[in-house]
């Protein structure tokens, strides 16, 4: 049986740069999935006022949950094998909060 995973799309767009001679690119969409639902960890990560801008909670929490996905598929790369206890760690402290 198929193990069942919420499936995602973003689109990263620019909207200015901060060096006028860098190249712009074009909007860049990603499908992936992931074992959790990300908008229940988004709102749980709002809930805990961590940050004074809510725009910062929610990068956080997209950027923190397709970091830990990567690191959980490819748990035996060796570039994660460092990481892997540092990323236990601060997740505990995280849902402490």
């Amino acid at each position: 049986m198929a193990k069942r995973t919420n499936k995602y799309k973003l689109t990263l767009e620019e909207i200015s740069l901060a060096r006028e001679e860098d190249i712009s690119n074009a909007p860049l969409t990603l499908e992936f999935d992931n074992h959790d639902n990300i908008f229940n960890i988004i709102n749980a990560v709002k809930s805990k006022n961590i940050f004074e801008d809510e725009n910062q909670s929610t990068e956080f929490a997209i950027g923190l949950k397709m970091l830990t996905e990567v690191v959980l598929k490819n748990r035996d790369l060796e570039l994660f094998k460092e990481l892997q206890p540092a990323i236990g760690e601060f997740m505990k402290k995280l849902k402490s909060k």
